[in-house]
C-alpha cells in the first residue's frame, strides 16, 4: 500500500498535511501545537523521553490538558525517573506512563534492536491505540537520520499524523529557550550526557562530539525504532513537496 493509499484509508490527505507543514515552517513552535490541538483534540498525544521539557513547556502554554506519554522501559536512569516526577509536578501534567509487557532481562546485551522493540516500539503502539496524531520533540539537527524531519508528516506504519513542532530548532535554540524560561534540566546533562536513553546503552560524550554518539556507542545503530517510515513533505523523495510549496495557501 502506498503512503497516499494508507493516508486515504486513515481519512487523511497528504497534500493537506504537506501544505500545513510548509505553512508552519514559517511560524513559532506553538503554532504547530495549536494546529495539532485544533485538528485532533483529545485524539492527540505528546510523547516525551524527558531528556528535557522544552516541548512540554510549549505545549502547556497552548493546552495544559494535552496528554503526555512517557515510555518507562524499566531501564531508565534513576535521574530520569526523578526528572519525570519534577516535571509532572511543575506542570500538573496529564501524564500517562506506559510500561513494557515483558519482565526486565538482559536482551540489550546481544539484541539491542529487539530490546528497543519490546520496551519502546510495542508500548508506544499501546499508547497510541485509538489516537489520530502524536507529537514529538524531534529536531533536524539531532542526527543525520532526522535531517528531513517535517513539522507535519504522515506516520505510515501507524496510520497517524505525526507533528514535530521543534523540527527546525537548533541546539542553541533549545539552550536559549531553557535559559529564558528557567526550565529544570535533566541532572545528567552536567555530567556530559547529551542524549539520554536507557542506562545500558547510553554514555556521556566529550565536548564537541556528536550529541547522539553516546547512544548505542560502538554499534551501527542510531535510532530505537520509534521514528521512521513517514510520508514527509520535507523528504526529498516525496512528490508532494513542491505541490505543497506551490499550493499552501489554498490547502492550509
Amino acid at each position: 500500500m502506498s503512503p497516499e493509499e494508507a493516508a486515504a484509508e486513515a481519512g487523511l490527505d497528504l497534500r493537506q498535511l504537506a501544505a500545513a507543514s510548509a505553512e508552519l515552517e514559517k511560524m513559532p513552535a506553538t503554532a504547530a501545537i495549536e494546529w495539532a490541538r485544533d485538528q485532533f483534540g483529545d485524539e492527540l498525544v505528546l510523547a516525551s523521553s524527558f531528556q528535557d521539557c522544552v516541548l512540554i513547556d510549549l505545549a502547556m502554554q497552548v493546552d495544559p490538558s494535552i496528554e503526555v506519554v512517557f515510555l518507562d522501559t524499566q531501564y531508565h536512569f534513576a535521574e530520569t525517573l526523578w526528572y519525570v516526577e519534577q516535571v509532572r509536578k511543575r506542570y500538573d501534567l496529564n501524564l500517562r506512563i506506559v510500561r513494557p509487557q515483558v519482565e526486565p532481562d538482559d536482551r540489550w546485551l546481544d539484541d539491542p534492536d529487539g530490546c528497543c522493540g519490546a520496551r519502546k516500539v510495542v508500548p508506544l503502539a499501546q499508547a497510541l491505540s485509538g489516537k489520530q496524531a502524536w507529537m514529538t520533540g524531534l529536531r533536524r539537527s539531532e542526527a543525520s537520520t532526522r535531517r528531513h524531519t517535517a513539522i507535519v508528516a504522515f506516520d505510515v506504519g501507524r496510520g497517524l499524523v505525526k507533528v514535530n513542532p521543534l523540527a527546525t530548532w537548533t541546539d542553541q535554540d533549545v539552550a536559549g529557550y531553557v535559559t529564558a524560561r528557567g526550565l529544570p534540566e535533566h541532572p545528567l546533562r552536567e555530567l556530559g550526557y547529551e542524549s539520554i536513553g536507557c542506562w545500558p546503552c547510553t554514555r556521556p560524550v566529550q565536548p564537541g562530539d556528536d550529541p547522539r554518539s553516546g547512544r548505542w556507542a560502538g554499534l551501527d545503530k542510531l535510532e530505537c525504532g520509534l521514528h521512521g517510515d513517514e510520508a514527509s513533505p520535507a523528504s526529498d523523495s516525496n512528490p508532494l513537496a513542491s505541490f505543497a510549496e506551490d499550493h499552501s495557501d489554498s490547502l492550509f
